[in-house]
């Protein structure tokens, strides 16, 4: 029996908008068996008095980067397609944290993951 044994890289990532609006991600490789389950943290920080959106994306050898789902303040967000059946996040507004869980691991789940913030204090309004 052969078990596969593959790393989930985490990308430490910033968004540029303001010095205090920024993501951390956990420094390190994650090692895990095909099968298994992770969860991938992300912590932000935004100025933001209103929405935040938060993003994850997965990049995997030189290709660009695949958004795979967005979560929003008291908002069930959306999740690409073929990312929606094992990967899910929770955005926590107190904890200021939106852990990306991936279940059922594949060898394909191999990649650099990234965290994005993207606050906003835009509003639309009905005449």
């Amino acid at each position: 029996e052969i078990t596969a044994f593959f790393i989930l890289a985490v990308a430490q990532s910033y968004s540029t908008l303001a010095q205090k609006d920024n993501v951390l991600q956990p420094k390190g490789d994650v090692t895990a068996t095909e099968g298994e389950a992770v969860t991938l943290g992300c912590q932000y920080n935004s100025s933001s008095t209103t929405t935040n959106y938060l993003f994850w994306y997965k990049q995997d050898g030189n290709n660009s980067p695949k958004f795979i789902l967005i979560r929003v303040q008291g908002d069930e967000g959306n999740t690409a397609d073929e990312f929606r059946e094992r990967f899910s996040s929770t955005l926590n507004s107190k904890l200021r944290s939106v852990p990306l869980k991936i279940q059922k691991l594949q060898l394909s789940d191999s990649a650099v993951y990234y965290c994005a913030l993207q606050p906003t204090n835009q509003f639309t309004s009905e005449v």
